[in-house]
Formats: structure tokens, C-alpha cells, sequence
């Protein structure tokens, strides 16, 4: 590349310094001798126009001048090589660094989304680790529901079995009461068929009469007594009956409770349904999200592949330009060998 500002005197000043130093003025030299500014082609040309206004001949005659022209041409052909090798490895670098900044922003983006994506995965993780919970808590809760349930419906059954014997006591006892108010009514109209036959009796035989009034009397006060007696019975049964039936409501009550409680029961058993449903859409969500990111991972290996092949392209490009310097730097030695020969 040529310095900005690179001039012909320039160019005469670092060639008679190097003539003073007993060195060959050559353009490698003399860029050197410059800082390693300016082109190639420059500073052969100023060299070239240095010679022809000096009126400089080569030494050795004819076989110097084509040796001047050979160096000449080697040198140029060496500087445009150099050149064109500069060119393509700078052409070469752009592409890769353009393709690499490019790759790199795409990689980037998938790294990005694969942690969204994992982000997500571990959301949907915890969330179904909090359901399995939930669904675990439910579990328990059903089965301790359901051991309450079978415990209810055991106490359900011996409630009904204590209901049936308490109708039945109850039948048994309006059956007494039944009897009871039977003898009653039976011993009245005895009492009175026996009072109205005495009374009949009563002129025809009056000591008779006396006698088994008296004995009527007694039999009356024995009859009374038992009377009392059924009535109290009559009484305490009668009470007996509204107790049996107060726990009859109670038991009734009781009963309905336990109704209501297996309706919750069935309700928490749809419920943990529907729990089961949803925990079966979720890991439907995750291997679709596992899908995704197994796909953006290739995804990102496509993109590792590529940024492999343009380093590999790059080496080459390297290598080519390696390998033009090494025909320049051969031709230079042939050059030299052909001028010590000379």
C-alpha cells in the first residue's frame, strides 16, 4: 500500500543512504529503509526514474541490464503477488468476520431462546412438581375421606340396624299398649255387666248380694289396683315411645349428614379427576418444549459446523497466501543466485 505523502525525493534519500552503506538499493531495501511505508510499485517507479535521470548503466554490460530487468520483474511480479495475496486474505477475513458476526448474533439468539426454553421447562417443572403435591395431598386427603366414608357407612349401618329395632320395639310397645287398653275396656264392661246383674239380684237374694258385694268390693279394689297399674304402664310406655321416637329424628338427622358427607366425597373424586387431566396436558407441554429444544440444538450445532468451515476456509486462504509469498521469496533467491553468477 503507498504511504500518503510518499515522495521521489524520499525515495533518493533512503537509495543513496543505502548506496553509502554499500547495500544493494533494491525496493525491498529500500521500503525498509523508508519504515516499511509506501507501495511496492511506487518505489520502483521512482527508483526506475531515479536511474534513467542519473543516466545510470548497469555493470557487466548487456548480461547487467537483463539482470536489471529480471530483478525488476521479479520484484514487481513479487509485489503484485504480495499484493493480490494481501487483497484476497483481507477480502477473505472481511467474509469470515462478516459470516462469523452474522453466525455469532445467530448463536446468540439461540442461546437466548434455549434459555427461555429453559426457562420454561424448569417453570413447567415446578409446576407440575407443585400439582404432583397438590395431587399427592389430594390422594391422601381422598384416602382419609374414604376411610371416614366407610367408617360412616358402617356407623350408617348400625344406625339403620338400631332404627329397625327401635320400630320394632316401637310396634311392640303400641301392641302392649294396644293389649293393655283392651283389658282395660274388657275389665269396664265385665265390671259393668257384673254391677247391672247384682243389681237385678239385688231384691231376690240381698244377703246373697251383700255378701258378694263385699266380694265385689274387694274384687273391684283388686281390679282398680290392677287398672292403676296399666295406666302407670300405659304412662311410662307412652314415654318410652316419644324417646324412641326423638331418637329416631336424631338418628335420622344423623343419617343425612352422613348423605351430605358422600356427596363431598364424590365431589373431591371429580376433582382429583380433573387434577389427573391436567397433569397429563402438562406433560404434553414439556415433551413438546423438549422437542423444541432438541431442534434448536441442532440448530446450533448447523451453526458450530459452519463457523468451522469458513476457519478452515480461512486456513486456506492463509495457506495460498503462504505459499505466494514462498514463490516470491524463491524467485528473490534465483534473482540473487542469477546475479552472483554473473
Amino acid at each position: 500500500m503507498a504511504r500518503s505523502g510518499l515522495y521521489k525525493s524520499d525515495v533518493k534519500n533512503a537509495r543513496d543512504a543505502l548506496i553509502a552503506q554499500g547495500k544493494n538499493p533494491s525496493v525491498d531495501a529500500v521500503r525498509v529503509e523508508l519504515g516499511n511505508t509506501g507501495s511496492k510499485t511506487t518505489i520502483h517507479k521512482y527508483l526506475k526514474e531515479l536511474e534513467e535521470e542519473d543516466g545510470v548503466a548497469g555493470v557487466g554490460g548487456k548480461r547487467a541490464s537483463i539482470s536489471d530487468a529480471l530483478q525488476d520483474l521479479v520484484e514487481r511480479l513479487a509485489a503484485r503477488l504480495h499484493d493480490e495475496a494481501e487483497e484476497r486474505v483481507a477480502a477473505a477475513r472481511q467474509e469470515f468476520d462478516a459470516k462469523t458476526s452474522e453466525h455469532g448474533t445467530a448463536l446468540v439468539a439461540t442461546k437466548l431462546e434455549n434459555s427461555k426454553m429453559l426457562a420454561r421447562v424448569q417453570e413447567v417443572e415446578a409446576a407440575l412438581e407443585q400439582q404432583d403435591a397438590e395431587l399427592a395431598s389430594t390422594q391422601t386427603e381422598l384416602q382419609r375421606e374414604s376411610t371416614a366414608r366407610q367408617v360412616s357407612e358402617h356407623q350408617a349401618a348400625d344406625l339403620k340396624e338400631r332404627l329397625a329395632e327401635n320400630v320394632a320395639y316401637r310396634r311392640s310397645l303400641e301392641e302392649k299398649h294396644q293389649h293393655a287398653r283392651e283389658a282395660l275396656d274388657h275389665y269396664r264392661n265385665s265390671v259393668k255387666d257384673q254391677r247391672d246383674a247384682d243389681a237385678r239380684r239385688h231384691e231376690q237374694q240381698v244377703q246373697q248380694l251383700q255378701a258378694e258385694l263385699r266380694q265385689a268390693q274387694q274384687t273391684i279394689a283388686v281390679k282398680q289396683e290392677e287398672a292403676t297399674r296399666l295406666n302407670r304402664d300405659g304412662a311410662r310406655l307412652i314415654t318410652e315411645l316419644t324417646h324412641a321416637r326423638q331418637s329416631l329424628s336424631t338418628e335420622e338427622e344423623r343419617t343425612k349428614r352422613q348423605i351430605r358427607e358422600l356427596e363431598s366425597l364424590r365431589t373431591m373424586a371429580a376433582r382429583h379427576d380433573v387434577l389427573v387431566a391436567q397433569m397429563a396436558d402438562r406433560d404434553a407441554q414439556v415433551h413438546d418444549l423438549r422437542q423444541q429444544l432438541a431442534v434448536t440444538g441442532e440448530k446450533r450445532d448447523n451453526l458450530i459446523d459452519q463457523v468451522r468451515g469458513l476457519d478452515q476456509a480461512l486456513a486456506q486462504a492463509n495457506a495460498r497466501a503462504d505459499a505466494q509469498e514462498a514463490v516470491a521469496t524463491q524467485l528473490k533467491a534465483l534473482l540473487a543466485a542469477t546475479k552472483e553468477e554473473e
